[in-house]
């Protein structure tokens, strides 16, 4: 079975249909539209240090990361230096790797002089497709995309981090820019971007 029905009612995918603090980001959050600079940088850190580990040990840890990380505040983050790398490789309460805590402030950086250029947001939201998948099965959803491809490619050449085709397209889904959700869930079309068939709704 891909979808689950919970006591509620409604059908979800099995990563969302036990784990409390999972199936709350799913019903609430997971593929809704993100169109800020703050919150995007903040998807993307913590898409990037997800990357070898389970969504599930992120979410529980976003709290520690926002106290980590100034909230997620570009500015804040593009001024840290060596003893704000240091501070973050040490905390426990976090992820604790050096890559990615540099790519982290490194992409801080990069947010802040993009906003010469149109912004973040513009920029990652520019590489909306024009339809999104439908899928039934886990098996139905992809890893990546040309779109996903593209954005990376873009991103690295403005001097992100950490921001490969598969980690862009999780993002993608995150925040809306395409919709995952399996035919029959009950979000599949609740973004307000795409339509439950999967082209894009007026509203967007």
């Amino acid at each position: 079975m891909h979808l689950i029905v919970g006591d509620d009612g409604l059908a979800r995918p099995a990563w969302a249909a036990t784990d409390a603090l999972l199936r709350d980001y799913y019903d609430t959050e997971w593929g809704m539209p993100v169109r800020d600079e703050r919150g995007l940088f903040e998807r993307l850190s913590l898409e990037a240090f997800q990357s070898g580990l389970s969504w599930a040990t992120i979410l529980r840890k976003r709290s520690a990361f926002r106290a980590a990380f100034a909230g997620f505040d570009p500015d804040a983050v593009a001024r840290f230096g060596e003893d704000d790398a240091l501070r973050l490789v040490a905390d426990a309460s976090i992820v604790r790797n050096r890559r990615k805590v540099d790519a982290t402030i490194g992409n801080a950086r990069a947010t802040v002089r993009l906003r010469e250029d149109g912004g973040l947001a513009a920029l990652i939201w520019s590489f909306q497709p024009e339809s999104t998948p439908l899928p039934r099965s886990f098996a139905d959803v992809p890893t990546s995309s040309p779109e996903s491809v593209a954005l990376s490619k873009e991103l690295k050449r403005r001097g992100f981090a950490h921001v490969g085709p598969t980690t862009m397209f999780a993002l993608m889904e995150a925040v809306g820019i395409v919709d995952t959700h399996l035919i029959g869930s009950h979000r599949r079309g609740s973004s307000g971007v795409w339509t439950a068939d999967g082209s894009r709704a007026e509203a967007a």
